[in-house]
């Protein structure tokens, strides 16, 4: 056995613990063993793309948690099908595309390099180069504030990414402000605090993304504020998402909000016109460097999808998609065919309340990592039927509209399926705790 198949054992041993055992024989108990170790990466081969898909998403950031506890080297895994394999060794020298995590829960797909830069965002750009430049030195904490779907996450995995490539030996940590929340709890009602503080303490840098999540969480706020003043203390960089200045965050307690306003604070603002057309451009050459789309029909996408850069992405990905799975040339009239479901959608949200029902929609979306179009769609799996019903629920809650009126920001669904949707989060709310953790995370984030 060489030393990957045994850190891999080590690390199914640590999974068939910490994972209820349906998840664990279904997912992780036919995985033996390694494949090879290639360039800091260790290669583990997986039956399905299914399998590999929810490795990649669900369990990954774990994985490589684990790996760090049980290795003394920087190594990260991948998993790949044989397929993939395949198609790597091929002569074209595909390369393979899957998104892998890095140590400290880092997506090494947001780098500075496929930031796209505009006047909305260079001051942001050019000082998170200059804080992974010189971590603890040059601004800490560094508080970047935005909307959503504006790049908040790419810049501040970005500089994490970084620091990393120059020095493997970086101990890097990004962590959800909700995700952060959960680990308290969770360790302290199993009274594993040292656990928590050896997670969060011993390393060099905290990223810790949209911390207006914590608003209300009283002894969260107080252990954060204690880790802060450590990490800080201690020279460790500290980085920080939100939706607004720190000045406007509510139910934050005054010594956090303070001490986030002493460091350096940078914002990101909504991209013109040609900013937009730009990261449609970038976005477009990542799919194919030959794919040819006419400025009329980009400038038609970046002027319908104006305050979301992930909406507007996500808008492009479904022409692609329609336009080739019709076998159809795009043309500025398929972009309007394509995209008129979406469109439809922001319209009635936007002529129905000056709200913005779209709001709930567009949070709910990100909080499950799915698209607006598919929260909004037909497509029935679980990945995205209980986001949709959701969303439906939170909109009954909050506006107390017709569910009618719900339907018609749902892809015109009739009323009785909404009235099922919200009486079926209700009576679960009851009885599931970790969906009201996840229900109250939401409404704080479309509060906040």
């Amino acid at each position: 056995m060489n030393i990957y198949d045994d850190l891999w054992n080590k690390i199914l041993k640590d999974l068939e613990y910490i994972y209820s055992e349906e998840v664990y024989n279904e997912i992780f108990a036919p995985i033996k063993s390694t494949h090879k170790f290639q360039n800091g990466l260790i290669f583990i081969i997986v039956e399905s793309e299914f399998i590999k898909n929810r490795i990649s998403r669900m369990y990954m950031p774990k994985i490589n948690e684990l790996a760090t506890k049980h290795f003394d080297q920087a190594v990260r895994f991948k998993f790949v099908t044989a397929q993939d394999l395949i198609s790597e060794d091929s002569p074209k020298d595909r390369v393979l595309t899957i998104n892998t995590y890095r140590p400290g829960n880092l997506n090494n797909a947001y780098s500075f390099d496929n930031f796209v830069v505009g006047k909305s965002n260079t001051f942001a750009f050019r000082m998170a180069m200059k804080v992974a430049d010189q971590p603890g030195v040059v601004a800490n904490p560094f508080y970047i504030f935005g909307d959503v779907g504006l790049g908040k996450t790419h810049l501040m995995q970005a500089i994490g990414n970084y620091i990393l490539d120059n020095d493997v030996n970086q101990r890097v940590l990004y962590v959800k402000a909700d995700g952060f929340i959960e680990d308290f709890t969770n360790l302290l009602r199993k009274e594993k605090m040292d656990d928590f503080n050896h997670k969060y303490r011993d390393i060099d840098v905290l990223l810790v993304d949209d911390i207006q999540i914590m608003a209300g969480a009283n002894r969260t706020q107080m252990e954060f504020f204690k880790l802060f003043d450590y990490l800080y203390l201690n020279n460790k960089q500290i980085i920080i998402t939100s939706d607004k200045p720190a000045s406007e965050l509510k139910n934050i307690m005054s010594r956090l909000t303070s001490r986030f306003e002493a460091g350096l604070t940078v914002d990101i603002q909504v991209p013109d016109l040609d900013h937009r057309l730009t990261i449609l451009k970038r976005k477009l050459s990542s799919f194919d460097p030959n794919n040819d789309v006419s400025d009329d029909v980009l400038e038609f996408i970046a002027s319908s999808f104006v305050t979301n850069i992930r909406e507007m992405e996500g808008a492009l990905i479904r022409l692609l998609s329609y336009a080739s799975a019709c076998n159809l040339d795009i043309t500025l009239d398929v972009a309007y065919e394509a995209l008129d479901p979406l469109l439809k959608t922001k319209k009635r949200s936007n002529n129905l309340n000056e709200n913005n029902y779209d709001k709930i929609q567009s949070v709910v979306s990100e909080f499950y990592n799915i698209s607006l179009q598919d929260l909004i769609g037909k497509k029935r799996h679980s990945k995205y039927t209980l986001p949709r019903h959701i969303a439906m629920y939170l909109i009954k809650l909050k506006y107390n509209i017709p569910y009618k009126t719900i339907g018609t920001l749902f892809s015109d669904r009739d009323h009785s399926t909404v009235l099922a949707a919200c009486e079926k989060i209700e009576n679960e709310l009851r009885q599931d705790a970790n969906l009201k953790i996840a229900v109250d995370t939401i409404v704080k984030k479309v509060d906040a």
